[in-house]
């Protein structure tokens, strides 16, 4: 008898494949990288490399100038 229960229930509601619940904001939860702080795309927070890179960046914005 559960069995046809069961079915009845599918037959009337359908089946749901997928997360139940509310939709959440696709920005919550996420960690901005520390690349995109001030210091690091400046250069000024003593890496060789990161200094290397603005040094580049500054060089692609002077670019057509």
């Amino acid at each position: 008898m559960s069995q046809e229960s069961d079915f009845q229930d599918i037959l009337v509601n359908g089946i749901s494949f997928g997360r139940g619940g509310e939709r959440r904001n696709p920005n919550e939860g996420k960690v901005k990288t520390k690349a995109k702080k001030k210091q690091y795309i400046t250069g000024s927070h003593g890496s060789g490399s990161a200094r290397q890179k603005a040094k580049y960046r500054e060089q692609r914005a002077n670019r057509h100038k």
